[in-house]
């Protein structure tokens, strides 16, 4: 595993968005995990996640790409934080766009924030947890009306792998379905691997009790 891939994990436990215990998901699933990427709060902390952001773009998609697209609330801050980062660290000026909830009729009117997306562009899409696809579903056809694009693909913070609407995969699933390409910063297989009885801030937090609830909840909902 990369060495960005173990400190980003550590990273989500220090900052408290990733977490342990009895939780429900948004779809309804009692799960032992939980991804609460709202936990980012500080300027530090951004600086930090747009650089994981970036280093896995760069790794999956390259640079090669005009517009990074978020989807309205959470994928505006992450779209400014990782185009900052995708600058200072690889050199390639990209495009940071999100759409809005509502759009406004008055001012700089439209349904977009920052750069308009024209006929052309190259785009990825960056959010940052995705289990069933429903936002993938609003967003497309918001980018789609824009002009002639190429989405690229789709990057996420963390992949849960668990099943999506069928027996694949959420990532998979969209995948399939739009020919795109998906990928995460980390897997919860690699945060399993890389967390299981060992230290993180001082104490473990996937001990045998947690690794057997996760065992279990994967016996149920894991992606095939």
């Amino acid at each position: 595993m990369e060495k960005y891939k173990q400190e980003f994990i550590e990273f989500m436990v220090d900052c408290g968005v990733l977490k342990f215990g009895d939780f429900v998901t948004k779809s309804g699933r009692k799960t032992p995990f939980f991804v609460n990427t709202g936990f980012y709060r500080t300027g530090a902390q951004l600086r930090k996640l747009g650089e994981y952001y970036a280093k896995a773009i760069n790794d999956t998609f390259g640079t090669d790409f005009d517009v990074l697209f978020g989807p309205a609330y959470k994928g505006i801050p992450l779209t400014v934080a990782t185009s900052m980062a995708i600058s200072e660290h690889f050199g390639a000026d990209i495009k940071y766009c999100s759409n809005r909830k509502e759009v406004k009729d008055h001012g700089d009117k439209g349904i977009l924030l920052g750069s308009p997306i024209a006929d052309g562009d190259k785009v990825v899409i960056i959010e940052d947890v995705t289990t069933a696809g429903t936002s993938i579903e609003e967003t497309l056809p918001i980018i789609k009306a824009q002009g002639d694009v190429d989405v690229l693909g789709l990057v996420v913070s963390v992949d849960r792998c668990e099943r999506g609407k069928g027996e694949k995969s959420a990532l998979t699933e969209i995948q399939e379905k739009y020919g795109f390409r998906t990928t995460a910063i980390v897997t919860m297989k690699e945060v399993v691997e890389h967390l299981y009885n060992k230290e993180c801030g001082g104490k473990v937090v996937i001990d045998d009790g947690i690794k057997t609830a996760i065992d279990a909840y994967y016996e149920q909902y894991g992606a095939k």
